[in-house]
């Protein structure tokens, strides 16, 4: 399910798609909120309505032809792009990151793809949609963020996928989530040394017939989150990697800001498409492309 709403930077996120998922299933979801009209057009309804009932009418009228609009551009490059592709339009009254939740378990989406604008701090914690999707979705979500530079667009061709893999559960998740959304990938295993490695790390499992190859970063004990992603996604760009993939342990917005989460701090500093995978990922049983 790819999340649509005509900016620059969904565009990217449906280039780098179609890149990873080549002729993939997609639905091109558009969430619009009314009174989605500008003050002209609000101006124009008003002037011609006695009542304001019929003035709210008008607008939401109005707003669902313009949601409708930009969906039909989303379906038209989607399939441009090689997807066989369907429009989902549907009106939110805020709380986009939990629509979009909900969505993804209505049609049994494999993975949400969304773009990010590429907010940081504080501001995006508390206004980026792509943030609260991440949190709120029980499905693989893979962020790609805007812009993106030559030598990442590039890699999204035949890259590998480097994930972030420290022996836990939620690892291994993420591990068997990556290689069943990529099955023609290799796959790289970055382990970050931060005093608290689990056996797991050091004889990771193997994904499909052959074991990923395994790489060791170096770090220190106690180690913040920060500088957990920031050392893997220097291994991602140094390895030309297509694709970060780390785990999500599910924490609340605010526990994951105190607790300085790999995953956020990843989604906010990686600069490199970041697939998220919730420890308890409920995934359909279907690969993409």
């Amino acid at each position: 399910m790819f999340g649509y709403d005509g900016s620059p930077a969904a565009s990217v996120a449906m280039e780098a798609g179609a890149q990873l998922f080549p002729q993939a299933r997609a639905w091109v979801a558009h969430l619009w909120t009314p009174p989605f009209a500008s003050t002209s057009l609000r101006d124009r309804l008003w002037t011609g309505t006695s009542h304001i009932n019929e003035f709210v009418e008008a607008v939401e009228r109005e707003g669902k032809r313009e949601a409708d609009r930009m969906a039909a551009i989303g379906l038209t490059l989607a399939r441009a792009v090689g997807w066989d592709a369907e429009p989902l339009v549907v009106c939110s009254y805020g709380g986009e990151g939990l629509r979009f939740a909900e969505l993804a378990e209505k049609v049994d989406a494999d993975l949400v793809l969304v773009g990010s604008r590429g907010l940081g701090g504080a501001r995006a914690v508390l206004g980026s949609v792509s943030d609260m999707v991440v949190h709120y979705t029980l499905r693989p979500v893979l962020v790609v963020p805007y812009p993106l530079l030559i030598a990442e667009s590039d890699a999204l061709a035949t890259g590998p996928v480097l994930v972030g893999f420290d022996g836990s559960a939620g690892a291994q998740t993420a591990l068997t989530t990556a290689t069943r959304l990529l099955p023609t990938r290799s796959v790289l295993l970055a382990t970050v040394d931060d005093g608290q490695a689990t056996d797991g790390a050091t004889n990771p499992p193997q994904a499909g017939d052959t074991a990923p190859t395994r790489l060791h970063l170096p770090g220190g004990h106690g180690m913040h989150g920060r500088s957990v992603a920031a050392a893997l996604a220097e291994c991602a760009h140094s390895r030309a990697a297509a694709v970060l993939v780390v785990g999500s342990r599910g924490r609340s917005a605010v526990r994951e800001i105190l607790l300085g989460s790999v995953a956020m701090a990843a989604l906010h500093h990686a600069h490199l498409p970041l697939l998220v995978v919730p420890s308890a990922a409920r995934t359909a049983g279907g690969t993409l492309g």
